[in-house]
């Protein structure tokens, strides 16, 4: 368990480092958004770009990875959405809660650990991850929560909405680059190779010390005990899910994957919820349980991390 947690105490170190920093006044809350900026922007599709372009496509595509993490986040996406509804809940608290449990905070936390615990596979997860999320489960979810809002029709907007943006999104972007690329099975020029890679580089601390500014000021007293299901079901639910899926998929003729993309699934899952999750909220009214419910999860998913990490090493 010691070698675990030497892995898992600099990623929250990181963390802490850029909350401390923001607490006492050495960055501004709102620069965590020029660093988040750079990542999203710049350090995470030169990541996602160089992993997939570097790889000839069979190593790239992994349809057992996609059918699992899609699969499993679907599965607690509807578990948790009928489970709200069925306790009380009204439709859009219900939608956010299912939003809760089922995206990951794959590129600025998600990455960071793999990196540690299954390099070789690290860039291609994150890639696969990002189809899944960018693809199919935010303009689902975004499009629940407008036809939830009652704004009749509207849900179609949304989802065209999302497409749009998906078309522009740099992640997306890199990720149809890299696939090109290895499509065509091109070299690329080394200084290319190097200024991409220098640019990856930089995307695991920069995204932990932003995660950790922008804690600050998060609301962890507002009903914190009503959000304790959504981070239970993020943090155990979403990777149990992924895991029946996993072992759902030798029945249907689809072949195991290997161990390291393996654990590189179930370890995405178990991350706490995506970082923009109370920024999406607000424009809908969940936006204080949504801070109380991440800023909860980014805590205690450092046990919970530290127990999955043990299980798949």
């Amino acid at each position: 368990m010691l070698d675990i947690l030497a892995i898992t105490s600099p990623i929250y170190i990181i963390v802490l480092a850029g909350y401390l920093a923001t607490r006492f006044g050495v960055f501004e809350r709102a620069d965590m958004r020029v660093f988040g900026k750079f990542v999203l922007n710049f350090a995470l599709p030169a990541l996602i770009f160089n992993a997939l372009a570097t790889r000839h496509i069979r190593e790239v595509l992994h349809p057992a990875y996609l059918l699992a993490y899609l699969g499993g986040s679907l599965m607690i996406m509807m578990i948790a959405y009928v489970g709200g509804r069925s306790a009380g809940l009204n439709n859009m608290r219900s939608t956010f809660l299912a939003m809760g449990v089922s995206c990951s905070n794959s590129s600025f936390m998600g990455f960071p650990i793999l990196l540690l615990m299954v390099a070789p596979v690290a860039g291609v997860a994150l890639a696969l991850n990002v189809m899944v999320e960018n693809l199919v489960m935010l303009p689902l979810l975004l499009a629940m929560a407008e036809s939830a809002r009652g704004a009749g029709g509207s849900w179609q907007q949304v989802v065209g909405q999302s497409l749009t943006r998906l078309a522009r999104n740099p992640l997306v972007l890199a990720v149809t680059a890299g696939l090109v690329v290895s499509l065509a099975e091109v070299s690329l020029p080394q200084p290319v190779l190097r200024s991409v890679t220098l640019f990856s580089q930089a995307s695991g601390g920069v995204s932990l010390f932003a995660i950790g500014g922008t804690l600050v000021g998060l609301p962890l007293t507002t009903g914190w005990q009503r959000v304790l299901p959504i981070v239970v079901g993020k943090l155990v639910g979403h990777p149990l899910a992924v895991l029946v899926i996993i072992s759902l998929l030798p029945l249907v003729g689809i072949a195991p994957m290997e161990p390291q993309l393996r654990a590189a699934a179930l370890l995405m899952a178990a991350m706490p919820m995506l970082s923009i999750y109370p920024i999406l909220a607000q424009a809908y009214g969940e936006a204080d349980r949504s801070a109380t419910t991440l800023l909860i999860c980014m805590v205690a998913s450092f046990f919970t991390l530290s127990a999955w990490m043990w299980l798949v090493r």
